[in-house]
This record gives C-alpha cells, structure tokens and sequence, in this order.
C-alpha cells in the first residue's frame, strides 16, 4: 500500500466569531468529505481583536498561532491562504496586502463596504495573479445548484421574473445592542450589504446581471443601547424593498429587514420562466420547490435535493438525509482549494472578486436610489472615491 503525497497549504484566518466558525470548521472537515483533497488545508493561524478569545480560538480550532493584529497573520510565511471573515471595515486593506505578498484570498461578504473599495481588492488580486474568493455560501447549497441547472439548461424556458427576500427579526427589539453593523464608517451599509447582497449575488448567478434599480429604505431604531454604556446612534437602514431590472430582460423585486417576527434566517427566492418555476427558502435549505408546465401533476412539488445525481448528492449522506448551513461552507472551501491547486477555476459556481464587485455597485445603487428616491442605471455609474 503505497502513501499518496499531499501538498499542504498554510491558512490564515481573521475572525473567529460569526461566520468565522464556519470557515474554520469547514478547515477541519474539507479532506475527509473531499478525499483526497486537491491540497491539504493546514490551520496556521487566527487572528482577532481580544487576545483572550482569539487564543481559544486556536487552541479551539488547532492553529499554530494566535495574533492580535492580522499583519502578523498575512507576515507568516507559513500562510499561503488568508480567509477574511473580519467586520467589513477589515476586508480591503487585509485582503490587498494578502494578495500583494501572493497569498491566495477568500473573502467573507460583502466584499467591500463600496464598490471603491471592492474594485480596489479585485485589481490587487488580478495584478497578483492569486486566486481570489468572494464569500457567496448560497452558491453552493445543492438545491441552489439545482435550480441554476435547470435554468441554464432551459428547462423553464426564457426568464421573466426574479424576486427574492431575505428577513430575520434580529432587531425587532428597541433594546437589542449596537454593533458595528450599525455603523455606516464600519459597515458600509445595514441591510444592503448584510443581507440584501446574499440576495443580489445569487440573482446575478441564477437569471445575470442587474442594469437598473428603484428602492425604499428605512431607519426604525435610528438609536441602540452600547454594551459598554450609553447610546450609539444608527445610521445605516433597517429595511430595504427595491425593484430591480435585469440586462437580459427578466424583472424582478428584493426586499431585506431584520424586522420581520418570526422570521429567523429566511432567504427565499422564486424564478418564473415561460416552461416552469422554482422556489427556495434557506430555512428548508435542502428543499427546491419546482413547477414544469405540461407535467401531469398541475402544481409545485417539493423536490428532496439529496440524491446521488443531485449537487454534491452522496457527498455527505443516503438519500433523503439532509445536511446544513455550515455544510455549504465546506463545499465553498473545496472549490477553492481546488483552484489553488490548478484543478478548476473559481467561477461560474464560486464567486470571484469580479462577481463581489458586481455586487457592491448594485449596493452601491440600491442605497442611492433609496436616499434619491428615483430609478438608477447600472450602466454609466462611477464609484465614489470617499
């Protein structure tokens, strides 16, 4: 019995709250659900603010390292990867210098806090030629996939329409804690960028690009209690409801509030072509609802996306076993370890920087539309350089 020889690469991660954990579990998981793996992730480092947490967090998680200011982390020269899932106010400048030394960058959403600073991050990794990563998750929840299969390859034939809500109820309380979420200077934006950009993204992968938007937004608690005392003032919305029309033709609404009651994690999209239509919800995530016309059955049926010839189908379980949120994290890690190791591109299924541009500007519109109250052209638009 012979030894397959693996190459490892290094990783460094910033963040290890959040979405953090996820990528960091997705380190530990990667080679035994993808075996053998392009390359074998290695967990070098994590960086964060206390030094306290972030020490757990390697002891946690296994990483050689443990740094309090991520220069150190991207000085390693044991790290060959940096996975950004930091605040957005710590995705730009890492991810710039991150792939200025050569190392390869995942990003974690939105990509930039603007489109200036998301243009800035996709040229700094062109000119570097590393493989770049924007942190899309929902690309590769398989009943995601299966939808995009069955619009590429016609089976509900030419796209009309495209509407999508993402909601939760996170903030419905007057009294829930300010956080840098609430901060414009830190966040770039609330909603928009939060939640409303899982939702743009994924209408740029399944129907194409965005030419045009209209939106309505709103601050419902435009002051939050701090943690450590006093007031903080919010001034990034709590709301968005927007129309959007697509280059391609097809029309279309997204909608994003963290004031919804009841509502926890719930993404829900629905395409209408002239064959047939798909439904989604992200609280049912292993679930496509799919409606063809001519089929016997006159109406939606919900179909299982857990077979063997589904995305990812016996990757993880037998049929009709479903997997999770953080799952989806885990084939988003492959892809790109897959990229770095020369097996495969990033795109069409994994998100570049080209594609966290794209998705920035339509932020970037949204929020203008909202404050101008008036229809914004995609074309012609020229970032702001503050």
């Amino acid at each position: 019995m012979t030894v397959r020889e693996e190459r490892r690469v290094g990783i460094g991660v910033i963040g290890y709250d959040g979405a953090a954990k996820a990528h960091l579990q997705a380190i530990l998981r990667v080679g035994t659900v993808f075996w053998p793996p392009p390359v074998r992730p290695v967990l070098v480092a994590v960086a964060g603010r206390s030094a306290e947490r972030v020490q757990q967090a390697a002891q946690r998680y296994g990483a050689q390292a443990a740094y309090t200011d991520w220069r150190r982390l991207i000085e390693d020269p044991r790290v060959e990867i940096l996975i950004d899932a930091g605040p957005n106010d710590l995705h730009a400048e890492p991810c710039v210098a991150a792939a200025s030394r050569g190392l390869h960058v995942l990003c974690e959403k939105p990509l930039a806090r603007s489109s200036t600073e998301a243009a800035t991050m996709r040229d700094a990794a062109a000119r570097a030629g590393v493989v770049h990563m924007a942190g899309y998750n929902y690309r590769f929840i398989p009943a995601v996939l299966l939808a995009r299969q069955m619009i590429v390859e016609g089976r509900l034939g030419e796209i009309r329409h495209f509407r999508a809500r993402f909601c939760d109820d996170s903030m419905v309380d007057p009294s829930a804690p300010y956080t840098w979420r609430h901060s414009r200077a830190q966040a770039g934006s609330g909603v928009i960028g939060d939640l409303a950009a899982h939702a743009i993204d994924l209408a740029h992968f399944l129907v194409g690009g965005i030419e045009a938007v209209s939106a309505s937004a709103r601050v419902f608690v435009d002051r939050r209690p701090r943690p450590q005392g006093g007031e903080g003032v919010v001034d990034v919305e709590d709301a968005i409801e927007a129309v959007v029309e697509f280059a391609a033709g097809p029309v279309g609404t997204l909608a994003a509030s963290t004031f919804c009651p009841g509502r926890k994690n719930f993404l829900t999209f629905e395409v209408n072509g002239m064959l047939g239509s798909v439904v989604f919800n992200l609280e049912r995530l292993n679930e496509l609802e799919v409606f063809v016309r001519g089929e016997a059955v006159n109406g939606f049926r919900t179909v299982m996306v857990t077979e063997a010839h589904h995305p990812y189908g016996g990757r993880w379980w037998p049929p009709g076993h479903i997997i999770g949120w953080e799952h989806t994290f885990v084939h988003q890690l492959h892809r790109f370890l897959a990229a770095v190791a020369g097996q495969a591109q990033v795109g069409p299924e994994g998100a570049t920087f080209e594609d966290g541009y794209r998705c920035a500007v339509v932020c970037d519109l949204l929020d203008r539309a909202a404050r101008e109250g008036r229809r914004v052209d995609v074309a012609g638009f020229v970032p702001s350089r503050a």
